[in-house]
């Protein structure tokens, strides 16, 4: 599973919770970004595509090598890079999607402190943003509630997915 949104929208605090929740395996995606795209986020700098196809393939490579159930947090804000983790990965995904609106998440970039990714680049976020579509292996799931609703409504969905005829 990769927890999916723009800088802010809680990726990191759900993932973990999530996990903890289900008994998976969090990772999350900033510590599989090369130095130097941190660098340039640092910066106020967005990444370009060039600088995320290394990182997004080191998403898929972490899911794929997962022997229990892996939750990597991971923007993945285009269908293109949504298809490339799922192909990297070597496996089916399921995206989970934090939808929250520019104003929740910019408070909340502006109230966290000690993350590398600045506020100045929410606009750039927002613009790349390509939010899954209906034929898209994703659940969306609304973030302006407490975090264990969050987390209930997360698991809910899941369970509500429909099952392929070899699932367990």
């Amino acid at each position: 599973m990769v927890v999916m949104g723009v800088a802010g929208s809680g990726k990191t605090t759900i993932g973990e919770a999530l996990a903890l929740a289900i008994g998976a395996a969090y990772v999350d995606g900033d510590q599989l970004h090369p130095q130097a795209n941190i660098a340039k986020m640092s910066a106020g700098i967005p990444l370009s595509d060039e600088d995320r196809w290394p990182w997004l393939a080191k998403v898929g490579e972490t899911l794929r090598s997962g022997r229990e159930t892996v939750i990597v947090g991971c923007s993945a804000l285009k269908r293109v890079y949504r298809n490339f983790i799922t192909e990297s990965a070597g496996a089916p995904v399921l995206f989970i999607y934090l939808d929250g609106s520019r104003e929740l998440i910019s408070r909340r970039m502006r109230e966290r402190t000690a993350h590398f990714m600045p506020a100045s680049l929410l606009d750039s976020q927002f613009a790349a943003l390509e939010p899954p579509e209906a034929d898209e292996n994703a659940v969306a799931v609304a973030i302006d509630a407490p975090l264990d609703e969050i987390v209930k409504s997360i698991i809910g969905k899941i369970r509500d997915l429909p099952r392929s005829a070899d699932a367990p």
